[in-house]
């Protein structure tokens, strides 16, 4: 059945994946306190088309400080950083994203009201600013880190990429639950240990292996069911919470750079994991609801699993063959 949805996948893969990843990046923002009512901004926005999104950050109306006019291009988004002074400090007063309201992307605020106590709040095209609250308790925290979780798995394509692999690769639905099971199990376990220090690796290996994943199921999706490897075709969860492993680094990476709230650290941990698990059980869900369309509204396509199957593993394979080499070449 699953190899039926792999014209999906080659519409998807229609479009350039880099550009792709940019126009959905979200923006990011970062305010650190210097002291003496003085923050340190740091404003980064997605590139579009060779330019910056056109977005702008509103501090509170007592802030002080202009952006600098020129931000600088690190070849996937754009970076500007400036000082600001807002007597008071930031309780109680808006932030806002301007232009945000006309885009598909996010916008993560973070700010330090004092070294270490950090605050993340996620802003939307239908929520484009908020109040700073006195103080972030705990259901503030737990739902920003949840949606902090389903953006980053459904902006994270190369992750989308092996669940869908894995969805097309094993047909028998309980074997897939449990392989489902298995690498959520996984990616839980070192997103724990690498978020909180104890497990460390370098990212960029851990980018090419979880490209190389993808590639080793787009060849096992290639072959006839009869030639793919046994383990592969009996013990599908063992692959899975393998590579599962390595997936989670990847997740620990981007939770690091967004940082934890000070007292909230197992909260914001296991909300941000709560996150992803939704994030992947949304996409699932949507391309197996979108199999049945397609396949109530023309049940013919069903004779070409086969071809549609081989078609899906060379979309598949290729696009993470690219990915290992040009992560490789980043070493």
């Amino acid at each position: 059945m699953r190899s039926r949805l792999t014209w999906l996948l080659v519409l998807w893969l229609w479009f350039p994946a880099s550009a792709f990843a940019h126009a959905l990046d979200p923006a990011y923002l970062d305010l650190s306190a210097l002291g003496n009512d003085r923050w340190r901004i740091l404003w980064r926005v997605p590139d579009v088309a060779g330019r910056p999104m056109p977005l702008a950050v509103r501090l509170p109306d007592h802030c002080d400080g202009d952006a600098p006019a020129s931000p600088a291009d690190d070849g996937r988004a754009w970076t500007m950083g400036w000082i600001a002074t807002c007597p008071g400090g930031l309780a109680g007063g808006p932030i806002a994203i301007i232009g945000l309201d006309g885009t598909r992307t996010d916008a993560l605020v973070r700010y330090e009201p004092v070294p270490g106590e950090r605050v993340v709040h996620r802003l939307t095209a239908s929520e484009p600013g908020f109040v700073v609250p006195v103080e972030a308790g705990p259901l503030s925290v737990f739902t920003s880190y949840v949606g902090l979780g389903v953006t980053h798995i459904l902006e994270g394509v190369d992750h989308l990429l092996f669940v869908l692999a894995l969805v097309l690769l094993i047909r028998d639905r309980a074997r897939l639950l449990w392989a489902v099971t298995a690498f959520t199990l996984a990616h839980s376990l070192t997103l724990g240990l690498a978020s909180l220090g104890w497990l460390d690796l370098p990212p960029p290996p851990v980018e090419a292996v979880i490209a190389l994943s993808i590639v080793f199921l787009a060849y096992e999706l290639a072959l006839p069911p009869e030639r793919r490897d046994p383990l592969a075709i009996r013990y599908p969860w063992i692959l899975a919470f393998g590579f599962g492993l390595i997936h989670g680094l990847g997740f620990a990476g981007a939770l690091r750079e967004i940082g934890f709230p000070a007292g909230d650290v197992p909260l914001a941990l296991f909300a941000f994991n709560v996150g992803v698990e939704l994030g992947q059980v949304v996409f699932i869900v949507a391309v197996l609801l979108l199999w049945a369309t397609v396949r109530h509204v023309a049940p013919a396509v069903q004779r070409h699993a086969g071809t549609m199957s081989r078609i899906a593993s060379y979309a598949i394979g290729s696009v993470a063959a690219f990915w290992v080499i040009e992560r490789v070449a980043a070493f």
